[in-house]
């Protein structure tokens, strides 16, 4: 790999050069973690991960799904009933106790 002089701008832009933006797949609006290290600094891309807030009934959906023997179950119905739900609105298959 090649070195590659760059100049900082105002505000301390840098600007990256194209053959290194490609093989590191930065675009335009593209996030980056800058790392400061003993050498210098290290540029890398972001890894970002949509989040997904969860509402009521799809936590009383989890929990009752995810029960397993008798007493899971009584415990989730309980849990949903704490969250203000009727477990009767909430699709879910239940489990099947031995």
């Amino acid at each position: 790999m090649g070195i590659e002089t760059m100049k900082i701008g105002k505000r301390g832009a840098v600007v990256i050069p194209s053959g290194l933006r490609r093989k590191y797949g930065f675009e335009e609006g593209s996030l980056v973690v800058a790392e400061a290290r003993e050498e210098g600094v290290l540029l890398r891309p972001a890894v970002t991960l949509p989040l997904e807030r969860y509402t009521p009934e799809r936590k009383a959906e989890f929990l009752l799904n995810n029960a397993v023997t008798a007493q899971d179950y009584a415990w989730a119905l309980e849990e949903v009933k704490k969250l203000g739900i009727d477990p009767k609105t909430i699709p879910y298959e239940k489990p099947k106790i031995r």
